[in-house]
């Protein structure tokens, strides 16, 4: 069955429908009514806008394509299990919360808050701006990338990065077990307190990255204006070219072509446990 070309409003609209394809449908209107496709499973939308809150919530088994949600379409998918979101824009705040097995391929969003403790989170060629994005999620596959954040990937958990574009503060503060592959990370204080971080071939921007980390981990990275890096982390760098200045690490080995300064006070560290070298 097909709904086309429809203007829906009133509070739980279409509450609960199953194996239903929507199609060039607006959620809007005078009513002003929530939660329009709640409790839904089994449904394909396509070509539709949203200008209401709530739209999605507990639905399963969803397909969201060629789509829009408004500034005014707040808190739109929570509750979800296996939702694909394609070529969709998502502009309300809090667009996506605690849901499981979610993918969104050729979408934009810009939604503070944006996919906060979900599960399964499968992200190709997207872009997406938001204040806290990722927060407490788990198993993230993400490839191509484009982020414009300030706390971001926080006390995230398995998650693997490629070919993308960070530039966000506080990236991957508390985070666990995150791999980073062929990307630009552009911010101030990367990582800290992260734990089994590894960056493979990144381009890292900005002030003091990297400090109380534990089993971190930089292969064939280039580091640009990072001050005072790995102050008390336990690392091992292999960095292409300068770095502006390491501070006091913990543990491990650090090896640059060149290292600006390198500051080791031995009433908070023990310079022995640290082998810091420079090619030039």
């Amino acid at each position: 069955m097909i709904i086309e070309n429809k203007v829906f409003d009133e509070e739980r609209a279409l509450y609960g429908i199953k194996d239903l394809e929507i199609k060039n449908c607006k959620i809007d209107g005078p009513a002003d009514g929530e939660s329009a496709l709640k409790e839904c499973k089994n449904i394909k939308v396509d070509g539709c806008y949203f200008n209401l809150r709530y739209p999605f919530w507990h639905t399963d088994n969803a397909v969201i394509k060629n789509s829009e949600m408004t500034a005014l379409c707040r808190a739109a998918l929570w509750y979800n299990r296996n939702i694909e979101i394609i070529d969709t824009k998502l502009n309300g705040i809090k667009a996506l919360r605690e849901g499981s097995e979610i993918s969104l391929k050729g979408c934009e969003a810009d939604s503070p808050e944006f996919l906060w403790k979900c599960g399964g989170i499968k992200i190709n060629d997207c872009k997406i701006v938001s204040e806290y994005p990722f927060f407490e999620c788990r198993s993230i596959n993400i490839d191509k990338l484009n982020l414009k954040g300030k706390y971001s990937f926080q006390y995230v958990e398995n998650a693997d990065i490629y070919n993308s574009y960070l530039d966000t503060k506080d990236a991957f503060w508390h985070s666990r077990n995150v791999s980073v592959y062929d990307s630009v990370v552009k911010g101030e204080y990367l990582g800290w307190y992260s734990g089994n971080l590894r960056l493979v071939r990144c381009k890292i921007i900005g002030t003091q990255p990297l400090c109380y980390c534990k089993g971190l981990v930089l292969e064939d990275c280039t580091m640009e204006d990072t001050d005072l890096s790995f102050e008390r982390s336990e690392v091992n760098a292999e960095i292409k070219g300068e770095i502006e200045s390491v501070k006091n690490p913990a543990s491990g080995k650090i090896s640059a072509d060149s290292i600006k300064e390198i500051i080791l006070e031995s009433e908070y560290v023990d310079p022995s446990k640290t082998v810091i070298k420079t090619r030039a």
